[in-house]
């Protein structure tokens, strides 16, 4: 069984960031006497001010570290300081970009690290990965740890984009697929799939996706996509890989990344155009999911994000390559362009 670990401390609750402080001591015993870093981005410093200013006052020996961009050499500059100056706590404040630099450079300079996002896109927030630029518009998800602790202030995320709620929505619809790629996958390699993981992963799929709320500003809404993303990521730590939560569709999302970076299309709406299609492939019925992602009005008309025919039917031939060790679907399949190009008919007809 793989080892793993689990946050020492998970708040999700109006208000929280008013108690940061608190909640951070109970999480990290006497952190008001550790040398601390607040990582976060400069945008956020004036929207986050009054939390910031708080956290700086009870926390006497933290410093606010400004993350500009998510990459591996924005990490590694950050681990470097933190090894330095012997920080021993990060908490990091802020989206994806700086949650992940702040997890993995946590990670190498071996100290707990605080997540505290300000919007909700993927399934990062929890995960045992982070994505890292590396070189050019190149991306690597390394391996790292879980967050020590989690906290989620609604009334913070209430404030967050619509377009990246919905991406995190789609991070949780790929699930449905994933898991059956999974299976697949222990099926025709004699391995097996970690039931506990499996359940979680499902959970945070069938969590969203039949709950009644519908509005993505209320408090509601974003208490379950919380928790969802939330379990999804435990998922993959308790696996010990992320085949809980990535299949075939996130290999298409990687084609899309590697092959044309012109496209403009955040990962969760792309995992979610990616499910409609691995669905098709599975041979499973699409409604469920098609049925949810309009509900929450996402566009999921490949043209109206610039994916033209040749490169949605491009982007599936190759997406296998981009994870050669990974069985999916795909390795069952006889990919031919006149089947991509039938899919993607079908998408565009369906809008």
């Amino acid at each position: 069984m793989n080892e793993f670990h689990l946050p020492g401390c998970l708040m999700i609750e109006e208000g929280a960031c008013e108690r940061l402080n608190e909640i951070l001591s109970d999480c990290i015993p006497k952190i008001e006497k550790k040398k601390s870093v607040i990582a976060t981005e400069e945008a956020l410093v004036p929207i986050m001010k009054p939390y910031l200013d708080e956290m700086k006052r009870d926390l006497p020996k933290s410093e606010i570290y400004l993350i500009e961009e998510n990459s591996f050499d924005e990490a590694m500059e950050l681990a470097k300081h933190i090894c330095m100056e012997d920080v021993e706590v990060i908490i990091g404040m802020g989206g994806g970009k700086v949650l992940d630099v702040a997890k993995y450079a946590g990670f190498v300079g071996k100290i707990p690290y605080i997540c505290v996002p300000t919007t909700l896109s993927n399934d990062s927030l929890s995960s045992p990965v982070a994505v890292l630029g590396t070189e050019g518009d190149a991306r690597k998800t390394l391996k790292c740890a879980i967050p020590a602790g989690i906290v989620v202030d609604v009334n913070v995320i209430m404030g967050a984009p619509v377009s990246h709620l919905q991406s995190g929505i789609g991070d949780t619809i790929s699930k449905y697929t994933a898991l059956c790629d999974w299976k697949l996958d222990a099926a025709r390699r004699k391995d097996r799939v970690d039931d506990f993981s499996y359940l979680l992963s499902d959970m945070a799929f069938s969590s969203l996706c039949y709950n009644e709320e519908k509005s993505l500003k209320s408090k509601e809404f974003i208490k379950i996509l919380t928790q969802s993303l939330v379990l999804g990521g435990l998922a993959m730590e308790i696996a010990g890989n992320s085949r809980p939560c990535s299949g075939s569709e996130h290999l298409f999302c990687h084609s899309l990344e590697e092959n044309y970076k012109e496209i403009q299309i955040s990962h969760g709406m792309a995992v979610a155009l990616g499910s409609l299609v691995s669905c098709r492939l599975q041979g499973r019925d699409a409604a469920r999911l098609e049925a949810v992602l309009r509900a929450y009005g996402m566009d999921m008309d490949p043209m109206n994000w610039g994916i033209t025919k040749e490169i949605f039917t491009d982007a599936w031939l190759r997406a296998a390559d981009t994870r050669k060790d990974r069985y999916t679907v795909l390795n069952e399949t006889t990919l031919t362009k006149e089947l991509f190009d039938g899919i993607y008919e079908e998408l565009r007809a369906d809008r």
